[in-house]
Protein backbone atom coordinates (compact mmCIF):
# COMPACT_ATOMS: atom_id res chain seq x y z
CA UNK A 1 0.00 0.00 0.00
CA UNK A 2 1.08 3.17 -0.47
CA UNK A 3 -0.34 6.82 0.50
CA UNK A 4 2.17 9.73 0.85
CA UNK A 5 0.51 12.63 2.85
CA UNK A 6 0.03 12.98 6.39
CA UNK A 7 -1.20 15.40 8.67
CA UNK A 8 -2.86 15.41 12.22
CA UNK A 9 -6.34 15.71 12.86
CA UNK A 10 -7.92 14.37 9.45
CA UNK A 11 -10.86 11.81 9.30
CA UNK A 12 -9.99 9.36 6.57
CA UNK A 13 -13.32 7.51 4.91
CA UNK A 14 -13.36 5.16 2.05
CA UNK A 15 -14.69 5.94 -1.39
CA UNK A 16 -16.62 3.84 -3.66
CA UNK A 17 -18.05 4.81 -7.02
CA UNK A 18 -20.43 7.50 -5.25
CA UNK A 19 -19.98 11.98 -5.84
CA UNK A 20 -17.65 13.73 -3.31
CA UNK A 21 -18.10 16.91 -2.07
CA UNK A 22 -15.59 19.68 -2.59
CA UNK A 23 -14.18 22.51 -4.38
CA UNK A 24 -10.69 24.52 -3.44
CA UNK A 25 -10.50 27.95 -4.92
CA UNK A 26 -9.25 31.55 -3.55
CA UNK A 27 -12.50 32.30 -2.01
CA UNK A 28 -12.86 30.45 0.76
CA UNK A 29 -11.42 31.22 4.19
CA UNK A 30 -8.72 28.25 4.25
CA UNK A 31 -7.09 29.30 1.15
CA UNK A 32 -4.18 27.61 1.33
CA UNK A 33 -4.28 26.55 4.92
CA UNK A 34 -3.31 22.64 3.84
CA UNK A 35 0.12 24.13 2.10
CA UNK A 36 1.64 24.09 5.37
CA UNK A 37 3.28 22.20 8.30
CA UNK A 38 2.64 18.96 6.07
CA UNK A 39 4.81 15.67 6.36
CA UNK A 40 4.87 15.17 2.11
CA UNK A 41 6.97 12.05 0.89
CA UNK A 42 7.48 12.69 -2.45
CA UNK A 43 7.08 9.43 -5.06
CA UNK A 44 10.32 8.86 -7.78
CA UNK A 45 7.73 10.78 -10.43
CA UNK A 46 6.89 13.39 -8.22
CA UNK A 47 10.59 14.32 -8.03
CA UNK A 48 10.86 13.71 -11.58
CA UNK A 49 7.84 16.53 -12.49
CA UNK A 50 9.27 18.93 -9.90
CA UNK A 51 13.17 18.87 -10.94
CA UNK A 52 12.29 19.18 -14.23
CA UNK A 53 9.64 22.35 -13.82
CA UNK A 54 12.63 24.20 -11.77
CA UNK A 55 15.63 23.30 -14.42
CA UNK A 56 17.45 21.60 -11.91
CA UNK A 57 19.50 18.32 -11.93
CA UNK A 58 17.99 15.57 -10.09
CA UNK A 59 20.98 15.79 -7.60
CA UNK A 60 20.60 19.34 -6.90
CA UNK A 61 17.16 19.29 -6.48
CA UNK A 62 17.01 16.46 -3.81
CA UNK A 63 19.94 18.69 -2.47
CA UNK A 64 17.51 21.80 -1.83
CA UNK A 65 14.36 20.60 -1.15
CA UNK A 66 14.12 17.28 0.64
CA UNK A 67 15.70 15.06 3.10
CA UNK A 68 15.43 11.55 4.12
CA UNK A 69 12.99 10.01 6.26
CA UNK A 70 11.41 7.09 7.40
CA UNK A 71 9.94 4.59 4.50
CA UNK A 72 6.51 2.96 4.80
CA UNK A 73 8.75 -0.16 5.87
CA UNK A 74 12.24 -0.48 6.93
CA UNK A 75 14.03 -1.84 4.13
CA UNK A 76 13.89 1.32 2.00
CA UNK A 77 13.93 5.36 3.42
CA UNK A 78 11.26 7.83 2.16
CA UNK A 79 11.93 11.14 0.41
CA UNK A 80 10.56 14.18 2.20
CA UNK A 81 9.40 17.70 1.13
CA UNK A 82 11.45 19.94 3.26
CA UNK A 83 9.01 22.67 4.50
CA UNK A 84 10.58 26.53 4.87
CA UNK A 85 11.88 26.82 8.40
CA UNK A 86 9.64 30.07 8.92
CA UNK A 87 6.40 31.17 10.60
CA UNK A 88 3.82 27.91 10.25
CA UNK A 89 6.19 26.28 7.94
CA UNK A 90 4.96 26.57 4.70
CA UNK A 91 5.91 24.43 1.36
CA UNK A 92 8.64 25.68 -0.41
CA UNK A 93 6.72 26.25 -3.54
CA UNK A 94 3.65 28.45 -1.93
CA UNK A 95 3.83 31.83 -2.84
CA UNK A 96 1.46 34.75 -2.32
CA UNK A 97 -0.92 33.65 -5.39
CA UNK A 98 -0.49 30.03 -4.42
CA UNK A 99 1.32 27.00 -5.81
CA UNK A 100 3.99 27.94 -8.12
CA UNK A 101 4.84 24.59 -9.54
CA UNK A 102 1.23 23.68 -9.66
CA UNK A 103 1.10 22.37 -13.19
CA UNK A 104 4.03 19.56 -11.60
CA UNK A 105 2.48 19.48 -8.07
CA UNK A 106 3.38 16.21 -5.97
CA UNK A 107 1.11 13.07 -6.48
CA UNK A 108 -0.81 13.72 -2.85
CA UNK A 109 -1.27 17.65 -3.71
CA UNK A 110 -3.00 16.96 -6.81
CA UNK A 111 -4.74 13.75 -5.49
CA UNK A 112 -6.39 15.57 -2.54
CA UNK A 113 -9.02 15.78 -1.00
CA UNK A 114 -8.82 12.01 -2.10
CA UNK A 115 -5.76 9.58 -1.17
CA UNK A 116 -4.77 6.55 -2.94
CA UNK A 117 -3.57 3.43 -1.54
CA UNK A 118 -3.10 0.12 -4.26
CA UNK A 119 -2.04 -3.14 -2.99
CA UNK A 120 -2.05 -6.42 -4.79
CA UNK A 121 -4.95 -9.01 -5.84
CA UNK A 122 -4.62 -11.88 -3.47
CA UNK A 123 -6.03 -13.76 -6.52
CA UNK A 124 -4.11 -13.01 -9.76
CA UNK A 125 -1.40 -10.53 -8.46
CA UNK A 126 -2.48 -7.58 -10.23
CA UNK A 127 -2.70 -4.01 -8.65
CA UNK A 128 -5.32 -2.77 -7.20
CA UNK A 129 -6.29 1.11 -5.88
CA UNK A 130 -8.65 2.06 -3.75
CA UNK A 131 -9.35 6.06 -3.18
CA UNK A 132 -10.17 7.29 0.42
CA UNK A 133 -11.32 10.72 1.06
CA UNK A 134 -9.57 13.42 3.48
CA UNK A 135 -11.45 15.30 5.16
CA UNK A 136 -9.51 18.14 7.93
CA UNK A 137 -11.48 20.05 10.18
CA UNK A 138 -9.83 23.87 9.08
CA UNK A 139 -10.85 22.83 5.20
CA UNK A 140 -13.81 24.63 3.99
CA UNK A 141 -13.59 22.56 0.65
CA UNK A 142 -16.02 19.75 1.68
CA UNK A 143 -18.76 22.34 2.31
CA UNK A 144 -18.90 23.84 -1.15
CA UNK A 145 -21.58 22.95 -3.74
CA UNK A 146 -19.61 21.02 -5.75
CA UNK A 147 -19.73 17.63 -6.61
CA UNK A 148 -16.82 14.92 -8.54
CA UNK A 149 -17.03 10.75 -8.84
CA UNK A 150 -13.56 9.85 -8.54
CA UNK A 151 -13.34 9.51 -12.50
CA UNK A 152 -14.21 13.32 -13.23
CA UNK A 153 -11.57 13.80 -10.23
CA UNK A 154 -8.62 12.19 -12.10
CA UNK A 155 -9.65 13.24 -15.42
CA UNK A 156 -9.70 17.38 -14.04
CA UNK A 157 -6.49 16.99 -12.38
CA UNK A 158 -4.33 14.99 -14.54
CA UNK A 159 -3.86 12.06 -12.39
CA UNK A 160 -3.79 8.64 -15.15
CA UNK A 161 0.24 9.29 -15.52
CA UNK A 162 0.75 10.07 -12.26
CA UNK A 163 -1.02 7.12 -11.32
CA UNK A 164 0.71 4.85 -14.04
CA UNK A 165 4.16 5.54 -12.58
CA UNK A 166 2.79 5.70 -8.67
CA UNK A 167 1.64 2.14 -9.25
CA UNK A 168 5.24 0.76 -10.99
CA UNK A 169 6.71 2.18 -7.92
CA UNK A 170 4.49 0.35 -5.85
CA UNK A 171 5.29 -2.62 -7.14
CA UNK A 172 9.10 -1.72 -7.25
CA UNK A 173 8.48 -0.83 -3.46
CA UNK A 174 6.84 -3.68 -2.20
CA UNK A 175 9.55 -6.02 -4.07
CA UNK A 176 12.29 -3.81 -1.66
CA UNK A 177 9.90 -5.03 1.00
CA UNK A 178 11.72 -8.39 0.69
CA UNK A 179 14.98 -6.52 1.80
CA UNK A 180 16.97 -7.74 -1.57
CA UNK A 181 19.87 -5.98 -0.30
CA UNK A 182 21.67 -9.40 0.75
CA UNK A 183 22.47 -8.58 4.28
CA UNK A 184 24.91 -5.21 3.39
CA UNK A 185 22.50 -3.53 5.49
CA UNK A 186 21.22 0.18 4.80
CA UNK A 187 22.91 2.60 2.41
CA UNK A 188 25.38 -0.63 1.11
CA UNK A 189 25.70 -0.58 -2.54
CA UNK A 190 22.68 -2.17 -4.11
CA UNK A 191 20.51 0.23 -2.19
CA UNK A 192 22.10 3.22 -3.56
CA UNK A 193 22.13 1.88 -6.94
CA UNK A 194 18.45 1.50 -6.44
CA UNK A 195 17.88 4.97 -4.99
CA UNK A 196 19.98 6.24 -7.79
CA UNK A 197 17.62 4.88 -10.22
CA UNK A 198 14.19 6.09 -8.16
CA UNK A 199 15.12 9.57 -7.41
CA UNK A 200 18.52 10.54 -9.11
CA UNK A 201 17.15 9.57 -12.63
CA UNK A 202 20.13 12.28 -14.38
CA UNK A 203 22.60 10.20 -12.83
CA UNK A 204 20.99 7.21 -13.79
CA UNK A 205 20.83 8.36 -17.30
CA UNK A 206 24.61 8.73 -17.01
CA UNK A 207 24.89 5.20 -15.54
CA UNK A 208 22.80 3.52 -18.73
CA UNK A 209 24.92 5.76 -21.37
CA UNK A 210 28.19 4.47 -19.35
CA UNK A 211 26.75 0.68 -19.17
CA UNK A 212 25.19 0.77 -22.45
CA UNK A 213 22.14 -0.89 -20.88
CA UNK A 214 19.91 -0.04 -23.85
CA UNK A 215 22.36 -2.30 -25.91
CA UNK A 216 22.34 -5.15 -23.21
CA UNK A 217 18.11 -5.92 -23.27
CA UNK A 218 16.21 -6.75 -26.03
CA UNK A 219 14.77 -2.91 -26.63
CA UNK A 220 12.49 -2.68 -29.88
CA UNK A 221 13.59 0.20 -31.56
CA UNK A 222 10.70 2.51 -30.58
CA UNK A 223 10.98 1.65 -26.89
CA UNK A 224 14.64 2.61 -27.24
CA UNK A 225 14.05 6.01 -28.90
CA UNK A 226 11.74 7.15 -26.45
CA UNK A 227 14.00 5.82 -23.36
CA UNK A 228 16.79 8.19 -24.82
CA UNK A 229 14.52 11.11 -25.16
CA UNK A 230 12.18 11.24 -22.68
CA UNK A 231 12.91 11.08 -18.72
CA UNK A 232 9.61 9.03 -17.89
CA UNK A 233 10.10 6.30 -20.11
CA UNK A 234 13.88 6.52 -18.95
CA UNK A 235 12.29 5.58 -15.02
CA UNK A 236 9.76 3.17 -16.07
CA UNK A 237 12.65 1.02 -17.95
CA UNK A 238 14.48 1.68 -14.52
CA UNK A 239 11.73 0.27 -12.39
CA UNK A 240 12.10 -2.91 -14.80
CA UNK A 241 15.49 -3.01 -14.46
CA UNK A 242 15.33 -2.89 -10.56
CA UNK A 243 13.01 -5.91 -10.80
CA UNK A 244 15.55 -7.69 -13.08
CA UNK A 245 19.04 -7.27 -11.73
CA UNK A 246 17.82 -7.39 -8.04
CA UNK A 247 14.83 -9.99 -8.06
CA UNK A 248 15.64 -12.06 -11.39
CA UNK A 249 12.88 -11.41 -12.65
CA UNK A 250 11.89 -11.05 -16.34
CA UNK A 251 11.10 -8.03 -16.48
CA UNK A 252 13.73 -7.80 -19.10
CA UNK A 253 15.28 -9.63 -21.59
CA UNK A 254 19.19 -9.96 -22.34
CA UNK A 255 20.63 -10.33 -25.45
CA UNK A 256 22.41 -13.67 -26.69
Amino acid sequence: MIDNKLQSGSERTAIGGQPFQFRCHPGVSCYLVCCHKVELRLFPVDVLRLKNHLGLHSAEFMEQYTSIGQGVHPYFPAVMLNMVDSENYPCPFLIKEGCSVYADRPSACRTYPLERAVEKSSKRGQLKSHYFKTEHPYCKGHLEDHFYTVKQWERQQHLLEYNLLNDMWAEVDAFFVTNPWQGEGQAGPRQQLAFMVCYNLDAFRSYTQQHKLLSVYRLDRDRRRRIEGDDFELLKFGFDWLLHVLGDRRTLIRRN
